[in-house]
């Protein structure tokens, strides 16, 4: 009885989620003319513009997130210090709210802030050193970034978490700093949390939309990403259009998934 009730809640779950793209190809295919209305959208150049600029920026967002993510879930898995717990709180804050409240949280910041008379605000004195963030592609990194972020910065902290402290205390009464110990011992026995919080990163980065939409806009080859592809292929009515970049999106995220799970797999084989 108890592995019937298993059983049923993973596969109905587990169908619903494959009827959904088997809804998608079936409409694509049903919709427009075979391969060839396939390979007409997947060529055209906006949308080739669009999978550049996605890739890149959820490159950039995945390298800076682990960059934070590494000695900000190091500090949080091995430190108990005053406000711990706050910034533990602080760290749900982009994952709970509204995607399209972070997009309007990051324009308020960058062009409302701070509340000055003289109208002084934060992009402004960015634009006096030459750099320009709402609404260009650099914005589609900050917003990417803010919400990625956090997730980079969870799948560390479990992994050092998940890291007996004894090999570090075992370096140090060696002679070793605490620093030399981190780089030396724990962070490459967190090579796969390292990755794991990196595609994590990058995935996020790829299906993100609202703080997208609010604060770098959906400029056709500006700002447009493939999520934001979606949404204007919907505006003009392109849904067939609309539901072959969709399905080019669950592609690249099962790929990339696929891709980490054997790398890690591979790695606790060669260990």
């Amino acid at each position: 009885m108890f592995g019937g009730w298993l059983g049923a809640s993973v596969a109905s779950y587990v169908a619903l989620i494959l009827l959904l793209i088997l809804a998608d190809v079936c409409f694509v295919f049903g919709q427009m003319d075979g391969k060839a209305g396939v390979f007409e959208i997947l060529a055209s150049p906006e949308l080739k513009d669009s999978v550049i600029l996605t890739f890149v920026s959820c490159t950039v967002t995945a390298i800076l997130a682990v960059l934070l993510a590494v000695p900000m879930g190091y500090a949080l898995s091995r430190y108990r210090f005053f406000g711990r717990s706050l910034i533990d709180a602080i760290l749900d804050i982009p994952v709970i709210l509204p995607p399209l409240v972070i997009g309007l949280s990051l324009l308020i910041l960058f062009n409302q802030f701070p509340p000055l008379e003289s109208g002084a605000s934060l992009e402004s004195s960015l634009n006096w050193l030459g750099i320009e963030v709402t609404n260009t592609k650099l914005a589609v990194v900050v917003a990417q970034f803010t919400v990625a972020a956090a997730f980079a910065v969870r799948a560390m902290k479990l992994s050092f978490d998940q890291i007996d402290t004894r090999t570090e205390e075992v370096a140090m009464s060696l002679g070793a700093s605490r620093g030399r110990a981190f780089f030396d011992v724990v962070l490459p026995r967190s090579y796969k949390g390292v990755l794991a919080a990196g595609t994590l990163a990058w995935a996020r980065a790829l299906g993100e939309f609202g703080p997208i939409l609010v604060f770098a806009g959906a400029t056709r080859g500006r700002t447009e990403v493939l999520s934001t592809s979606v949404f204007l292929e919907i505006n003009t009515g392109n849904i067939e259009g609309a539901v072959v970049i969709s399905l080019l999106m669950i592609s690249l995220a099962m790929t990339t998934i696929l891709v980490v799970r054997f790398v890690c797999q591979k790695g606790g084989e060669d260990a």
